[in-house]
């Protein structure tokens, strides 16, 4: 059964979706491909997301570097394994999408990493903000450039949201 609630972050709300209470969502205000609202279920009480809710707090407060929250990664085998590398990318720290295909073993498949890499369906806790182009250039964020700016900025130590 899915429920979700909406809280405050220094990006505007968050909608944190649960199933059967295992966080399967974070999504922002205008994100692409985000799911339509009807999919996450009734709206529950903040508290049934206080572990997120604690750990998102701490990250935006500079106290947390690495979430250990339970997940529940739904999408392909392949995209899957993509998510799984993102949250190997260690905070204040980029990987181009060449970098996450030579992980997976194949480098030629630096396209399909961009296009898994796009429709990860927890932002900021599954780390894709941490994914640039080769050349180091910003590319695409489902959350917005800006958004992936400030991110990167905050954890390279550029200050608190």
């Amino acid at each position: 059964m899915k429920q979700h609630t909406v809280i405050d972050s220094p990006h505007g709300p968050l909608t944190l979706v649960a199933d059967d209470g295992v966080l399967c969502g974070l999504y922002m205000t205008d994100q692409r491909h985000r799911p339509p609202q009807q999919s996450f279920g009734e709206r529950a009480d903040a508290a049934s997301f206080k572990a997120a809710q604690e750990q998102l707090e701490s990250y935006f407060a500079g106290e947390l570097t690495e979430f250990t929250l339970e997940l529940r990664l739904n999408g392909t085998s392949f995209q899957r394994t993509v998510w799984e590398q993102l949250r190997r990318i260690p905070f204040g720290e980029t990987r181009s999408y060449g970098d996450l295909a030579h992980a997976l073993g194949n480098p030629g498949a630096s396209r399909a990493v961009g296009l898994a890499n796009g429709r990860n369906p927890i932002g900021i806790i599954v780390p894709c903000h941490r994914v640039i182009g080769a050349s180091g250039s910003l590319t695409g964020y489902g959350g917005g450039l800006t958004r992936k700016r400030r991110l990167l900025d905050f954890e390279r130590g550029a200050g608190l949201f």
